[in-house]
């Protein structure tokens, strides 16, 4: 099958899940063809079935804002008037689906058109004048929608009041690279003897509540002074993690990280994976954390309740609860025998969402919308 992926080239969840499946795809003898106006940051090069096509954008004094909406549908006009695929996957609603769907229709093809909803597609945009009319609009036109939860899809249909179906298909991690290995040198060059590392991973949006981290962190290091907290990730504005670190009296105790295509050594060398999230729609980062034996503490919200069991392989707490963040982790970094059986659960659970079970869905809903 020849399939077009279309995604945000940045490390959060929808672009390295594009870009996961479509390495996984190209695995399978699919052939996948990225749309993106960068490399997205899990693109393996490796993969002799998967091209990346830039999309390149436009510049015209007339237009004072970037014209991706137009740019990614030229790009995929071109795209199926030279290859013929059988699908567009649209990883992200805004605007990839609307992308998709002028494409389609510009170039008078029959090409079928799926979009994955991820999170703040819905969550966020879905709230905003106008834009759930948009929404719904575009989506009912496509021939398959998929979330990424079962809370992101009762959002979807709740906010978008969505008539066509939303199948869910979950996240997916390869638990045969995300193990735990490889973490000691890592740990013994990030921490001292003894010291246990709390890790956060993420782009460091306003909605991961980074102030929420921190002073969790905080109280935690007030209780214990033998953690060490690893920040990983892009986008954070490092000058006011910095001062807030200093006035929180952790400067000290605070490492951070630019993003890495390979963070198994980094969540192997982690005691505790913290995730304080206003909106989560399913958490991919703790899900990796999870298959690295890594036990997670993290908000009730949105997704994060059906990949983390609370009281077996991590804790989740009420969302701005900095103080019960705190006194989940103390709880796991005080106790060592329950800290190994959250870790064994955790890798246990992260096994129901490896990628050879979720991928065959994904190559199901695509030979259902392509046998006609």
């Amino acid at each position: 099958m020849r399939i077009v992926m279309v995604c945000y080239p940045s490390p959060g969840g929808s672009g390295v899940v594009a870009a996961e499946l479509g390495s996984a795809l190209s695995r399978k003898g699919h052939e996948i063809h990225m749309v993106s106006y960068q490399r997205p940051f899990r693109l393996h090069g490796g993969d002799s079935r998967v091209y990346y096509h830039q999309v390149h954008g436009s510049s015209y004094p007339l237009f004072p804002h970037p014209l991706l909406t137009m740019d990614v549908s030229a790009t995929l006009v071109e795209l199926i008037e030279k290859f013929a695929p059988d699908l567009i996957h649209a990883h992200y609603a805004l605007p990839y689906t609307a992308s998709a769907l002028l494409a389609k229709k510009a170039s008078g093809s029959r090409v079928k058109i799926v979009t994955t909803l991820h999170g703040t597609d819905v969550t966020v945009w879905g709230r905003k004048p106008g834009m759930t009319s948009l929404l719904r609009s575009g989506l009912e036109e496509c021939d398959g929608v998929t979330a990424v939860s079962q809370s992101l899809k009762a959002e979807a249909l709740g906010l978008l009041g969505l008539k066509s179906q939303v199948r869910v298909i979950y996240n997916f991690v390869d638990n045969d690279r995300y193990r735990r290995d490889g973490g000691e040198k890592l740990r013994h060059k990030l921490a001292s003897e003894g010291e246990k590392i709390v890790l956060h991973v993420s782009n460091f949006r306003p909605v991961k509540r980074i102030p929420d981290l921190m002073e969790a962190f905080a109280l935690l290091y007030r209780k214990r002074k033998d953690v060490l907290l690893v920040l990983a990730g892009s986008g954070a504005k490092g000058e006011e993690i910095l001062y807030s670190a200093e006035r929180l009296g952790i400067r000290g105790q605070l490492r951070m990280l630019d993003a890495s295509n390979d963070l198994v050594p980094l969540y192997s060398a982690a005691d505790v994976f913290l995730l304080p999230s206003e909106k989560e729609s399913f958490g991919l980062a703790a899900l990796e954390a999870m298959s690295c034996g890594v036990p997670v503490v993290a908000t009730n919200a949105g997704g994060l309740p059906e990949l983390v069991d609370h009281g077996k392989n991590g804790f989740l707490v009420p969302v701005g609860d900095v103080k019960a963040l705190a006194e989940s982790m103390e709880r796991l970094l005080g106790d060592e025998g329950k800290h190994r059986e959250f870790a064994l659960q955790a890798r246990h659970k992260a096994e129901r969402f490896d990628t050879r079970r979720v991928l065959p869905c994904y190559e199901e809903l695509y030979r259902s919308l392509t046998q006609d």
